[in-house]
């Protein structure tokens, strides 16, 4: 059993500046769906944001989208669920 798998799901929002295209989308999500934790991810070119849903650590979420060269803020963390 993983560490991750006893910890309640959360899913995080974050705010995603910098895309401007299909290809962009499927980078942020690329970044995100590595990171550890991480279980679903919803990007919206539109609206410019990013559900991930999983354990993954926020800071690590915005690290990655980061370094993707994408701005990145957290705007809302729901509360864990199983």
């Amino acid at each position: 059993m993983s560490a991750t798998s006893s910890l309640p799901f959360t899913t995080q929002r974050l705010s995603v500046t910098g895309m401007t295209c299909a290809g962009c989308v499927g980078a942020v999500t690329r970044v995100l769906s590595r990171v550890p934790g991480a279980v679903k991810i919803e990007v919206t070119l539109g609206t410019g944001r990013a559900d991930v849903a999983g354990t993954a650590n926020p800071e690590a979420l915005l690290t990655a989208v980061r370094q993707a060269g994408y701005g990145a803020e957290l705007l809302a963390s729901s509360e864990p669920h199983q």
